[in-house]
């Protein structure tokens, strides 16, 4: 997937993949976070 120059939102789980870890991925794929938050589904 080609993200580069895309701006991207993330929702991360607590329990699964959380959203700096997202991030992480997007930024190296060259994508730009501009929303991230981790939150707990139940």
């Amino acid at each position: 997937m080609e993200l580069k120059g895309k701006k991207i939102i993330i929702v991360g789980e607590r329990d699964g993949v959380q959203g700096p870890a997202i991030e992480a991925c997007v930024k190296s794929a060259g994508g730009e976070p501009v929303l991230v938050q981790t939150q707990c589904f139940v």
